[in-house]
């Protein structure tokens, strides 16, 4: 729970401002600013390639750690001071908080939001109750979208912190855990729609596995390729036309998770037949846990043409968990951005800044610290991104680098015109193949930094 306002005074949304030291929305100032509480980079209505800043970014705030992260980490307690809540797990402050993040949302100029079902309402006593509990939130946060004009960019259900997911949701050795999932993902899913959210996002925390050596890896996955197809069926029943996002993690909380990089994800998809109901939803922090960069697995995503959405934040290498970091790093965002822009935009997908302050950064003002600095960086990323793509530096750097595949030989194979036998009788004529040549990558690297700079 949060730390409660420490005067122990009773917070009321229709009195008091959650964030007094903003007063109206965060401005843009330009690079030369040392205003902390304005823009330096992020325009919102810059125009560029064609958009506007706003539309190319599609910038969200993930809920779960904006508004109900504590700063509790395994060595410590709560630190985070929110006098907006008073760690109860009562319907009227999970509504008071509704109405702080949506001040807060308005405030920092984003057009989108994302949370999990047990991020905005208590759970009850039963599931009906909780359901209750989640109708009645609901309400205040569809009042709070159309007064701000703030949109859900995807909602999804939490399947991995209750103890009855402690062997997983839909990948469960007990079936009873398997119904219950799909019972809350039902309800999230409606709504989700009730809320007109973009999209909807499953994230396995708890599907997977410790031990293989009580666990049956092969009916776990039809469990989850058959839980899937399910929510597929029902979101066309409820004519809910979101966009369906799986998003990778490696491990954690579990020591391997079935969705576990991009790649996995798709072969799954691929295998139980799901691949056009799905896309990714990508993320830093899980991209470093695989092993992989974020430009890997954005990377494999584009080839498949898989990318849907971002949860933008960054990990720390030194350290080996989940770090859920804010985006500082401009190599990073521009990565991003030059693969958001080759696929023509993320909508309905977007950034959603699935980041935590840190334990030590415990004043809500640092909320918008964090925030305004992530969103400077993804700007800087995107008109780094757009430089380089008017140069064109990336397209002739690899149509030189294969150009020997865009005749001879190396068309014939392309276009299966070539096999075992031709291309023998093609080497025994040639004798050895045409000199390679260097792939210059320490230039490449010089040529990318001038643009980072």
């Amino acid at each position: 729970m949060a730390v409660p306002n420490p005067q122990g005074e009773r917070w009321c949304s229709a009195m008091a401002q959650a964030f007094p030291e903003v007063q109206g929305r965060v401005p843009y100032e330009g690079p030369e600013t040392k205003n902390p509480l304005a823009f330096r980079h992020y325009n919102a209505d810059e125009v560029i390639e064609g958009k506007t800043m706003r539309d190319h970014l599609r910038f969200s705030v993930a809920y779960w750690h904006t508004f109900r992260g504590t700063g509790r980490d395994p060595f410590g307690d709560a630190t985070m001071l929110r006098p907006w809540d008073d760690g109860s797990n009562s319907l009227e402050n999970a509504k008071n908080r509704v109405r702080a993040a949506f001040e807060f949302f308005e405030k920092l100029g984003v057009p989108f939001y994302a949370f999990h079902d047990r991020d905005v309402a208590p759970e009850g006593e039963s599931l009906a109750e909780t359901n209750r509990n989640l109708d009645a939130v609901v309400e205040v946060m569809k009042e709070e979208q159309e007064r701000t004009g703030v949109r859900l960019l995807w909602g999804t259900a939490c399947l991995f912190s209750h103890p009855r997911f402690m062997h997983g949701a839909s990948t469960s050795c007990n079936a009873d855990a398997f119904a219950y999932a799909a019972a809350q993902v039902k309800k999230a899913l409606e709504v989700t729609h009730y809320l007109g959210g973009e999209g909807y996002v499953f994230w396995g925390g708890r599907e997977g596995y410790t031990t293989h050596t009580n666990t049956d890896l092969k009916r776990e996955n039809d469990h989850l390729g058959a839980f899937l197809r399910m929510a597929v069926d029902y979101k066309k029943k409820i004519g809910f036309s979101g966009q369906f996002y799986i998003e990778p993690k490696p491990k954690e909380p579990t020591k391997h998770q079935y969705d576990s990089d991009a790649a996995a994800c798709l072969a799954f998809l691929q295998h139980y037949g799901l691949l056009g109901d799905f896309k990714l939803n990508l993320e830093t922090n899980h991209a470093l846990l695989a092993g992989h960069t974020m430009a890997h697995e954005l990377e494999v995503a584009l080839a498949y043409d898989a990318l849907g959405s971002i949860d933008a934040n960054d990990g720390d290498c030194m350290l080996g968990w989940d770090t859920d970091q804010f985006p500082t790093n401009i190599y990073l965002t521009t990565q991003i951005m030059l693969a958001v822009l080759r696929k023509g935009g993320l909508a309905p997908g977007g950034l959603n800044f699935d980041a935590k302050v840190r334990r030590e950064s415990f004043e809500p003002i640092d909320l918008f610290y964090a925030h305004i600095g992530g969103m400077d960086a993804f700007a800087r990323g995107l008109k780094i991104a757009a430089a380089m793509r008017r140069d064109r530096l990336f397209e002739k750097i690899i149509a030189d680098r294969y150009a020997s595949w865009d005749e001879g030989i190396g068309r014939q194979i392309e276009s299966g015109q070539a096999d075992f036998e031709s291309l023998e009788r093609y080497m025994l004529a040639k004798g050895d193949i045409a000199p390679n040549a260097s792939g210059r990558q320490e230039l490449i690297e010089n040529w990318i930094n001038d643009y980072i700079r």
